[in-house]
């Protein structure tokens, strides 16, 4: 993980400084920038690995800009920080795509070890990264590239965040049987996880967005009561 890039978007100057210097003694590559403006120039001029995200910016806030990167699969990963720590303000920022968040104050340490963590879940030979030997998963209507890590409807085609890609490419693979939470976060990322597992439910709410029709009523991503998830082929074969 070391030489990793990372790019701090916070407006406290005291606080980044003390990252920057942190997280360079750690070995990392770091760039430290006030806003979002100035996080899309540097995005343009060179690719970066994560994006460590303060909520409360000025102009764009935090949340909006974590939504816009997490619309483009090709976007850094992201850890948002934020002096809001309770549990509502945890599920926003990781319905909002966040692979991870850090409530403030912290310790430099612990943001060092999710900086790995999330490294680690994007490096590893793993569902989310593009298989070149992956055949086409179906289900339904839809077609999923696991080179392309793309998402098509009858020809028509659907991007995917790394951690939507991730998620429906497990549950394809085991397409009509359900797997817990633990079950699929484990197979994503080849950790453990504690049970209950939110960051799931979450991908599973956003992934029926992009595929059901009625995401109230799913008809191929199903929730299988005490248990978790199954998606169901109600046509055509995984190729």
């Amino acid at each position: 993980m070391k030489n990793a890039k990372i790019l701090i978007v916070d407006d406290d100057r005291r606080l980044s400084l003390l990252l920057e210097r942190y997280l360079r003694e750690q070995g990392f590559i770091v760039q430290a920038v006030a806003d979002g403006e100035q996080m899309n120039k540097w995005l343009a001029r060179r690719p970066f690995d994560l994006i460590v995200l303060d909520w409360k910016l000025s102009g764009e806030d935090g949340l909006s800009i974590c939504r816009r990167l997490s619309a483009d699969p090709q976007s850094p990963q992201v850890i948002m920080l934020t002096a809001n720590a309770d549990e509502m303000s945890r599920i926003a920022g990781l319905e909002a795509g966040a692979d991870d968040y850090l409530g403030k104050p912290f310790n430099p340490r612990e943001l060092s070890a999710r900086i790995h963590a999330v490294l680690r879940r994007r490096s590893r030979p793993i569902a989310a990264a593009p298989d070149s030997i992956c055949k086409t998963l179906h289900f339904g209507p839809y077609a999923l590239d696991c080179a392309e890590r793309r998402l098509y409807r009858e020809y028509t085609p659907i991007d995917l965040t790394c951690g939507e890609f991730a998620l429906l490419k497990v549950l394809a693979e085991h397409a009509g049987k359900p797997l817990s939470r633990e079950r699929l976060a484990h197979l994503i990322d080849g950790r453990d996880h504690m049970p209950n597992n939110r960051a799931i439910d979450i991908q599973i709410s956003r992934l029926r967005r992009l595929l059901e029709d009625d995401p109230a009523h799913p008809r191929y991503l199903q929730t299988v009561w005490g248990l978790g998830y199954v998606l169901v082929q109600d046509q055509g074969v995984l190729a």
